[in-house]
């Protein structure tokens, strides 16, 4: 199984595999670094013992959870070792702050900064070396599922065009496709199978764990009895919308069936969900307001030291939030006062002349977004959802994007899924694509995908993704 589904969203097998190991590393690195502390006195060492597991609980949950935030339990990583190294290392420095903090506001409890040290020097190396082995093996088709595509039309071709690096396909293998009747051939020929006799009997003998039905021309005929056989059998099947929201966590509104849509699981709204992210959002921003408050701070003095005291700090837009309402968010303002002196509303560009130096650096690390907490608190937003576009944006990208008011069945976010897998957004075509991971979420959104959203934008500020 290349795929596990936890509260709706899909994890990579292997990554989680690589995290259980990396977690009892962790955990016995405190052991070994004790023994090691206390080699020459071994009595310290069996007066210590039964107290380690504090130091090392703690350092087995923060650790993980920092390279989480670093980026390195993502499934299409593609970093090097020396990116991988350095992600390690912000990562364990992280986590021993934390453990730091924490224990030195519990004085009476000895948590041993020697054993401590020694101990995330031990987890750097090895799990550095894990990282090396498992860099080589997941590539490899030990963790991939072996995958027949049925059908090679236009959406048999998106698989192709769309999952092209070594990095997309690291849970599954394409052996080949099959084209159906009647269907306009949309891949290459090469790639073409011929299946001869029952399709079980060839997913056996081929060792086929997955079938993909991409059928993109209605008139085409399943063979709906022997799909049946080979699930019945063991064989999965699954249709191509499907496989792309498991393995990219997209909702493909270039080749969506509308049925798909309404027999589909998610799009599910209730009052007690809405209450307990709600809660979410308030914890969330206080939490990461009382983290802040230094850096907006001096994000204020920067502005006013560049343009003067009497500069505005703040600018307001009117944005479209859920049900379509309209509202305005709150910034740090990181342009011009004329940056739209002609009254129109004008996409962001890279290297934006109207962009101030301050701006530019805020931007960057994205503390120019810091003020939308206030929009949090008021409840126009939430922490994690859809990013809200402008009105005069929105009347034209419903008229080109399918599904575009799906977005609004949500309330919009400081951060979300499409903001983590895309770069910014700044045409009607990024837009589009941005629009396939916000329709994921609205479809699978909980407290758990917020969670992990929440926690890789840290990747997102520490390496400035995506920012403009």
């Amino acid at each position: 199984m290349a795929n596990v589904r936890v509260f709706k969203s899909y994890l990579k097998t292997p990554f989680l595999i690589l995290l259980t190991i990396e977690v009892c590393v962790v955990f016995f690195a405190v052991y070994s670094a004790a023994y090691l502390r206390f080699i020459n006195t071994p009595i310290e060492f069996l007066l210590l013992v039964d107290d380690l597991w504090q130091l090392a609980a703690m350092l087995a949950i923060t650790t993980p959870v920092a390279m989480l935030a670093t980026g390195l339990y993502q499934g299409n990583i593609r970093e090097g070792m020396s990116g991988i190294l350095l992600r390690l290392f912000i990562s364990l420095l992280a986590s021993w702050g934390i453990v730091t903090i924490f224990f030195y506001l519990l004085p009476h409890v000895d948590f041993g900064r020697g054993v401590m040290a020694i101990a995330q020097l031990q987890s750097f190396f090895v799990i550095g070396t894990l990282r090396a082995i498992f860099l080589e093996l997941v590539d490899t088709e030990t963790f991939k599922k072996r995958v027949l595509v049925y059908g090679a039309g236009k959406s048999a071709s998106i698989i192709d065009s769309k999952l092209r690096r070594k990095s997309d396909r690291r849970t599954f293998n394409i052996v080949g496709y099959v084209l159906l009747e009647k269907q306009e051939l949309a891949v290459d020929e090469k790639k073409l199978l011929t299946v001869t006799g029952s399709l079980f009997e060839y997913a056996k003998l081929n060792d086929i764990d997955e079938i993909i039905v991409a059928k993109s021309d209605m008139k085409s005929n399943l063979p709906v009895d022997e799909l049946v056989e080979c699930k019945f059998r063991g064989v999965a099947v699954l249709d191509i919308m499907s496989f792309f929201e498991r393995e990219v966590g997209q909702i493909r509104i270039d080749i969506i069936d509308p049925k798909w849509l309404v027999f589909s699981e998610g799009y599910y709204q209730s009052e007690i969900k809405d209450a307990i992210k709600r809660i979410f959002d308030l914890l969330a921003s206080f939490t990461i307001l009382a983290v802040a408050s230094p850096f907006m701070i001096l994000t204020i003095i920067a502005i006013w030291i560049e343009e003067g005291f009497k500069a505005p700090i703040f600018y307001n837009q009117i944005r479209v939030g859920k049900n379509a309402a309209e509202y305005p968010v709150y910034k740090f303002r990181s342009m011009s006062t004329d940056a739209e002196k002609k009254g129109e509303a004008v996409w962001a560009t890279k290297g934006d002349a109207r962009v101030t130096r301050v701006g530019a650096f805020i931007r960057k690390t994205r503390i120019d977004e810091l003020p939308q907490i206030y929009n949090v608190l008021n409840g126009t937003m939430s922490f994690v959802g859809p990013r809200p576009e402008r009105p005069e944006f929105v009347k034209e990208l419903a008229k080109e994007i399918p599904y575009y008011h799906e977005r609004h069945l949500v309330k919009p976010g400081v951060t979300g899924w499409a903001q983590l897998l895309y770069p910014y957004g700044a045409s009607a075509k990024d837009s589009y694509q941005k629009q396939l991971f916000d329709m994921y979420y609205v479809k699978n959104k909980s407290l758990f995908l917020d969670l992990l959203i929440l926690l890789q934008t840290v990747e997102v500020v520490l390496f400035g993704k995506g920012a403009r």
